[in-house]
């Protein structure tokens, strides 16, 4: 890895104080969490006081910052990372990647992906094919993206019977994550699916028309078929008490039925391809 120029690379309390900023913590507050005091704290955001390794890390856990994040902070103090970046395909990852596999394996005939941390789609099991059909290669480069995939005019939104509703949800989901994190790859995505053209048949969206309809889920996911509509919600699931940046960056979102007839449509799907 390149050493940095600490001349031209932020101070590592400008840095803190963003993310404390981000967070919506005073001095005060955020002293409590770290068991310091203000007055170091201070000292630390303004550079008059070099924060030791411990103490770095300690402010990065309180103020929640992820993996990828904590690296950068201690690279600005003149600190090296403390945690590593493997690739999936990394020998070392060899029981990340079975895991996976079992979860995807085990969801069929449900849809379930992995995404990373930029919703970049990693991998995803057979059962993705039913929300993938139809859509163009070109809104699959450079890779296929979950935002992109159902935001797009000519991806998955051209299928959606609630497609103002979905949109309104994963732009306010993501924008929630881009202050959240102040990721600017993140940024970039929200700017760019924004400009996607809103559903000519629903460009705006009735405030209570989520509230106003009967069951569990706000906004679940129900996209046009033949013979009908499927209907589903989904999950996420990650990796608990990750020590690996890209291991913390990847979530597995997981589709479920919402009716008996989106249930059979799938289990028919999958049963099909199976014959195939």
């Amino acid at each position: 890895m390149p050493e940095m120029d600490v001349d031209q690379s932020p101070r590592v309390g400008v840095l803190l104080r963003e993310w404390r900023r981000r967070r919506r913590l005073s001095q005060l507050d955020l002293a409590l969490l770290a068991d310091t005091s203000t007055r170091h704290l201070s000292c630390v955001e303004t550079g008059r006081s070099r924060p030791s390794r411990t103490m770095v890390l300690r402010l990065a856990d309180a103020l929640e910052v992820p993996l990828r994040e904590r690296n950068t902070l201690l690279l600005a103090a003149d600190y090296a990372p403390a945690y590593r970046e493997s690739d999936l395909d990394d020998a070392g990852m060899a029981q990340i990647r079975a895991a996976l596999d079992m979860m995807l394996t085990a969801h069929e005939p449900y849809p379930a992906v992995v995404v990373d941390r930029w919703w970049n789609v990693v991998t995803g099991n057979g059962a993705m094919s039913v929300l993938m059909t139809g859509i163009p290669p070109e809104v699959l480069v450079p890779r296929p993206n979950v935002f992109r995939l159902t935001l797009h005019p000519e991806g998955l939104a051209t299928r959606l019977a609630n497609a103002g509703e979905v949109r309104a949800l994963l732009l306010e989901r993501l924008l929630r994550q881009v202050q959240a994190t102040g990721d600017a790859q993140l940024r970039a995505l929200y700017e760019e699916v924004c400009r996607y053209p809103a559903p000519a048949e629903q460009e705006t969206v009735r405030a209570d028309a989520a509230a106003a309809r009967p069951g569990p889920i706000q906004v679940p996911l129900r996209m046009r078929v033949p013979g009908g509509e499927l209907s589903l919600f989904s999950t996420m699931a990650t990796f608990g008490a990750p020590a690996d940046v890209t291991l913390s960056e990847l979530a597995i979102e997981l589709f479920y039925p919402l009716d008996e007839f989106t249930a059979e449509a799938l289990r028919a799907a999958a049963a099909a391809a199976a014959g195939q």
